[in-house]
């Protein structure tokens, strides 16, 4: 085990000595074959060409090719002067909203470095990238960079510190069977992510088929304009129990939605409970799942999601009651209309919709055979986008239950573990 005084060029975190045997603390420099900043310059976007990977894409510790701009080839070449990135590397964020995340490169994809990102080239006799890449996003280094940030107005880490970052590193064979046991919750949850991606896509475009362009020059026989209180059996708002009385509020037995997490597409679960006492003794209604709900105030009023359990609200959401069969048209008609709900919201001190304006939406109505077909087709795709979203709460829970045992040192992976978990992912 090293000691503090073996490594006195580093900022250990807390508890440093508590390294388990054969684990040691390294600077990140000295693990890595290359710390290289960015040009320190805004790129040119194009419309097409390599990509440019900035602090916003690797928000969540994946470079999101989806979301990220591109730049010319010239411009790429003039970006990868000092190291051309490819997988393997990590790109690490220095500055702004997002700092202090690493994030991998996907193969056989070209990238460069945007303004305020550093690439990380970790020696491969030395550092198992993506094990690295758990390290420096785990709640242990987000508290030690909170201590060593730049600047008042912009978070700022400067090059001597990301150099200079401590990293505790086990063996190579223990890095990569905690990276391969961690990675492989980490791909299952981003295939789960782009499967939804792909089943709510399919939704929206059988709903724009079905409703939309099949309607552009005339009316089926049989469907009428309406409102989108038709569609419903009730329109109606949820409900806040008394703050003053504890019993509503435990235990935690009830999800109770607020209207900020509407801005979710389907909500799986919330962060606050109300007791049953508080459910009955309030004017907060039992939602079922798959039942549409409207934001109606503040800052996403106007936002529209889809419940993937059974919970209530308080009263700043609205619910649509559907009619029998109604449920996934309801949803995806008001969830296309968000920019139109939007354009209703009133008020300057907060912003706010009524539940009037959301139930006179202006409404297709379609005859009840259509919509019990269209209803049988689209309910596989809505129902696995739910399930997804429940399995990748429990892997997450998972990882992130694993990630900090693992990190210190307190579980410990066998080599073996790691190349049985790659030959079965």
């Amino acid at each position: 085990m090293q000691s503090l005084s073996e490594k006195k060029s580093l900022h250990i975190p807390s508890r440093a000595d508590a390294l388990p045997k054969h684990w040691r603390w390294e600077r990140l420099d000295e693990i890595c074959d290359g710390v290289f900043d960015c040009p320190h310059s805004t790129p040119v976007l194009t419309n097409d060409g390599p990509f440019v990977v900035r602090s916003q894409d690797v928000r969540s510790g994946i470079f999101r090719m989806e979301e990220a701009g591109r730049v010319s080839d010239e411009t790429y070449q003039e970006r990868i002067a000092r190291a051309e990135p490819r997988h393997g590397d990590l790109v690490y964020s220095r500055e702004g909203t997002y700092f202090g995340i690493a994030a991998e490169l996907p193969p056989g994809v070209r990238v460069c470095l945007g303004q305020r990102m550093v690439l990380l080239r970790p020696s491969e006799h030395k550092a198992n990238f993506r094990f690295l890449r758990y390290w420096l996003n785990s709640p242990v280094m987000a508290r030690h960079i909170q201590g060593q940030r730049d600047g008042t107005v912009a978070e700022r880490l400067n090059m001597p510190t990301i150099r200079a970052l401590p990293v505790a590193l086990p063996p190579l064979s223990e890095q990569r069977a905690v990276a391969a046991v961690l990675g492989a919750l980490d791909d299952k949850i981003e295939l789960n992510r782009r499967m939804n991606e792909t089943l709510e896509a399919m939704a929206r475009a059988l709903f724009q088929n079905w409703f939309v362009d099949a309607t552009q020059a005339v009316l089926p026989k049989g469907w009428r304009d309406g409102k989108l209180r038709d569609c419903c059996e009730r329109v109606e708002n949820g409900g806040t129990p008394s703050r003053n009385v504890p019993d509503y509020w435990q235990p935690q037995e009830v999800p109770w939605l607020t209207s900020g997490e509407v801005r979710q597409k389907i909500v799986a679960a919330t962060e606050n409970f109300i007791s049953r006492a508080g459910l009955e003794n309030s004017s907060a209604k039992l939602w079922q799942k798959e039942t549409t709900v409207v934001a109606l105030y503040g800052a996403t009023a106007g936002q529209v999601t889809l419940l993937g359990s059974e919970m209530c609200s308080n009263q700043a959401c609205c619910a649509l009651i559907p009619k029998s069969g109604w449920r996934f048209y309801v949803y995806l008609h008001t969830s296309s209309s968000i920019q139109a709900l939007e354009q209703q919201v009133r008020g300057s001190a907060q912003q706010n919709l009524s539940q009037q304006i959301v139930a006179d939406l202006p409404t297709l109505l379609p005859d009840n055979h259509t919509i019990a077909k269209f209803d049988s087709v689209v309910t596989p795709l809505i129902e696995r986008w739910i399930c997804n979203l429940f399995e990748t709460r429990t892997l997450a829970a998972l990882r992130d239950a694993l990630l900090p045992k693992l990190l210190s040192g307190e579980l410990r992976m066998p080599a073996g573990v790691g190349r049985l978990v790659e030959a079965h992912t």
